[in-house]
């Protein structure tokens, strides 16, 4: 049925062809398309699909209690739920109708199964509204100066939600602590929430000491940690995998933003930003090619309902440095002097 569905013929060709109703086949083939085949391939056998497409008929012929594998997949969404906690469930469920419960093993291998085919983030490595991973991408873009027509390189900062694959993306005129911790600030408020983990690179804006047991954070960057009440994970060095899903979304704004602006005339930062955003908007409101929705969807439906919530005032920014107590027990701080107590001297 599939098969010449595919290759356009409609209904009532596939029925005399098969011999089976035009209810039958519009069954098989509207269940298809909400299980996301488009096309088929060697591995789809008659079985298999059979199996795919209606797991519960095959449990109940079987004499086994059906299982809801889409509920399985939210339920699996939610923080600390496991298939072991949903196996359980399921049995206790299946035990007080009487009915006869698939093994545990059975029951991931058919998960694993059904997750494999039917969702293509699947299985699940991340928890939505658990972590923001965040970087600099490696290409820049430009602004020219009105005056000497000198070009002045943009640093364009990521962060990207790894569930929903929902980023936000911004140039800075430089790479240092304000910048980044700006670009933090405005992160959490495109997404309107707060992540429970922050994963960044090893860069000196943010990690003083990138230790393996334990990193020293720049002390501004913990601050704003505390503030928004989440927790900052640096990725190990030389480990990419860490924050995986920013690296390929560096790789996919590079193409899809930064290539696409690279010949435009930019003069001011605001302008080369409102571009960028524009670029984000149809970016994520466009439909997936492979499976309903956008990214948007994904995100304000699965992932944002998970976010903290954002203080109600804006984290402000803070600067530290540190400065030796001079002779006369002073230090000075942007050409102004400040008194300590002179057992500090030379501290």
């Amino acid at each position: 049925m599939l098969d010449l569905h595919f290759e356009g013929m409609s209904q009532r060709t596939i029925s005399a062809s098969t011999g089976h109703s035009r209810n039958t086949v519009a069954s098989v083939i509207q269940t298809a398309k909400s299980r996301g085949i488009q096309e088929l391939n060697d591995t789809m056998t008659n079985s298999w699909l059979n199996d795919f497409l209606f797991p519960e008929k095959q449990a109940v012929e079987k004499g086994y209690y059906p299982v809801d594998w889409e509920k399985v997949h939210k339920e699996l969404q939610k923080k600390n739920v496991t298939l072991k906690l949903l196996h359980y469930e399921y049995a206790t469920e299946a035990r007080l109708g009487k009915k006869v419960p698939y093994a545990y093993r059975t029951f991931t291998e058919k998960y694993g199964n059904y997750a494999k085919k039917y969702k293509t983030t699947m299985p699940i490595r991340r928890k939505p509204g658990e972590i923001m991973e965040v970087d600099w991408a490696g290409s820049t873009l430009t602004l020219q100066d009105r005056a000497t027509g000198e070009k002045i390189p943009v640093y364009v900062f990521i962060a990207t939600l790894p569930y929903s694959q929902y980023s936000y993306v911004e140039g800075f005129i430089d790479m240092k602590s304000p910048s980044w911790l700006t670009a933090h600030i405005h992160a959490l408020e495109y997404f309107g929430g707060v992540p429970e983990t922050m994963v960044p690179d090893n860069l000196k804006t943010g990690v003083t000491k990138p230790l393996r047991g334990e990193p020293i954070l720049q002390e501004a960057y913990r601050e704003l940690a505390d503030y928004y009440h989440t927790v900052i994970v640096p990725s190990r060095v030389r480990k990419p995998k860490d924050k995986a899903s920013v690296e390929g979304t560096v790789g996919y704004i590079s193409r899809q933003v930064i290539a696409a602006l690279r010949n435009y005339p930019f003069f001011h930062l605001e302008d080369l930003n409102h571009h960028i955003f524009e670029k984000l908007e149809e970016i994520y409101t466009t439909a997936f090619q492979k499976h309903p929705g956008s990214r948007r969807e994904v995100f304000e439906e699965e992932e944002k309902p998970y976010l903290r919530s954002l203080p109600r005032t804006r984290y402000k920014l803070t600067e530290w440095k540190t400065a030796k107590v001079q002779p006369n027990y002073h230090i000075q701080v942007d050409r102004m002097y400040y008194s300590v107590l002179y057992e500090y001297v030379r501290e």
